[in-house]
């Protein structure tokens, strides 16, 4: 037999028994005993250099550590330990020893002994079970690509795994230990409301949907059921946060329960934060005070075309600022040293950037920032080295290799919503980032540019 087929051969004896009639899970099922081989060392404290020895004769599998205690049958000692061995290497027939196996045996440093591995439901995972419960016909797409938000893990089944939604569920919580809860998603995240919420059904564990995540050095707590929350988009935040300096300030048009403020916030950036839904603005003040940066972050629940210009006007007229007094260590305050000044922080008169998460639709809010500063000229170069703000709106579109036909399509949409041509790709301050896929023709992707003068400053119309 070559050694492609040894191979092949041993690893299906280590997967669990099938059963692909089963609809509920019978944990009890999942048993399997092995006859193998086993290196018994007589010497325990010679394990380790025995180990490394027969390398080519032990059995390496995930979560089956080869190191056992000796069987009893084995006249070896007390606490006496065993190596166990490939299934090729049989007791019975020396040829299929290695030769630095047959020289230990020789020394008498091992002995080479049946052992009976028991394996049942906790020794296989997730992937391992569902092999052994679902139609062969659906093994190349076991569903394995689901959502953790704290607690709660969320699913989306294909209609053909559907009369298996319990047998999935179960098992995931069995193999994830960080897992209590298991849902299925039954609707369209927007479909039915525009709090990007979404109706779904619970398919093991409690009820419960008040979880808690942490990002960004940040905790977050919220009800998943009545927020937007999208674990996949944590690279994003930390990418976009990232461009942000402290004591900019920042509007988030449609924050969420605040994955870009809060951790902006700690930066030291002043974050204007919105959302038109009343649970995911709770939440947000809520976890603007776990995380204690209730100095610089301004939650509202408004119309996001309405607040892009209120807050443009409100922040020009503010005067906040905040006074920062330097820590003192335990053995500073035993020094009669002079304390450092308190460190006063203002809050700018305009925003340096602009952020409109909502993909399906953001586009759409561009046409607000027509004429946004009209009028307010001496606000920003060159009258000041202040420079018109960053605006970074998301959006969905089709998906290809190079995404040059995306980038086009995008920029053409984001000028007929300004009426004004922006520059190409590639340009200073133009740029179209690959955020995700979230569908087989389907991608999400953030466009980042400033705003023009001429969009800025245009003069509006006294009729509209």
């Amino acid at each position: 037999m070559g050694g492609s087929a040894q191979t092949t051969q041993s690893a299906e004896m280590f997967r669990p028994p099938v059963n692909r009639a089963m609809r509920t899970l019978d944990r009890s099922f999942f048993q399997k005993e092995l006859n193998l081989a086993t290196a018994c060392v007589l010497d325990r404290k010679q394990i380790a250099s025995c180990q490394k020895d027969l390398s080519r004769d032990v059995l390496k599998l995930e979560r089956l550590p080869p190191i056992r205690p000796a069987p009893s049958t084995v006249n070896a000692g007390n606490g006496a330990r065993c190596l166990l061995l490939r299934p090729e290497v049989r007791v019975d027939d020396e040829s299929t020893w290695s030769s630095r196996l047959h020289d230990l045996v020789k020394a008498k440093q091992v002995l080479v002994a049946p052992y009976l591995l028991h394996l049942n439901y906790e020794h296989w995972n997730y992937h391992d079970i569902m092999s052994a419960i679902l139609p062969e016909s659906e093994q190349d797409e076991i569903p394995v690509g689901f959502s953790v938000v704290g607690h709660v893990a969320h699913l989306n089944l294909r209609d053909h795994y559907l009369p298996y939604k319990s047998l999935i569920a179960s098992v995931l919580i069995d193999k994830n230990p960080t897992i209590r809860t298991v849902i299925n998603k039954t609707d369209d995240v927007g479909e039915e409301n525009e709090f990007r919420t979404f109706r779904y059904e619970v398919l093991a564990g409690p009820d419960n949907m008040n979880v808690e995540v942490r990002e960004q050095d940040c905790l977050f707590r919220f009800d998943y059921s009545k927020v937007y929350w999208n674990t996949r988009l944590s690279t994003e935040h930390s990418r976009l946060v990232a461009k942000f300096k402290p004591g900019e300030a920042v509007c988030d048009v449609m924050a969420g329960v605040g994955p870009f403020a809060l951790p902006a916030a700690k930066k030291r950036v002043w974050v204007w934060s919105n959302d038109l839904n009343p649970e995911s603005h709770n939440s947000l003040v809520e976890n603007s005070k776990r995380n204690k940066v209730t100095d610089f972050v301004r939650p509202f629940c408004e119309d996001g075309h309405t607040f892009i210009r209120t807050s443009t006007s409100e922040l020009v007229q503010s005067s906040r600022q905040i006074t920062i007094r330097p820590k003192l260590s335990r053995s500073a305050r035993t020094i009669s040293t002079q304390p450092r000044p308190p460190e006063i922080l203002r809050e700018p008169k305009t925003f340096s950037h602009y952020i409109l998460n909502l993909p399906a639709t953001a586009t759409t809010f561009l046409p607000n920032f027509i004429g946004l500063y009209s009028g307010r000229e001496h606000l920003f170069h060159p009258n000041t080295e202040v420079r018109l703000p960053m605006i970074h709106v998301y959006c969905f579109s089709t998906k290809s290799d190079d995404n040059k036909a995306e980038e086009v399509k995008i920029c053409r949409e984001i000028s007929a919503q300004l009426g004004y041509e922006i520059g190409k790709v590639g340009e200073e301050e133009m740029e179209i980032w690959d955020v995700r896929d979230v569908a087989p023709q389907k991608r999400m992707f953030c466009a980042s540019f400033r705003l023009p003068r001429g969009v800025a400053f245009m003069e509006k119309d006294p009729r509209a």
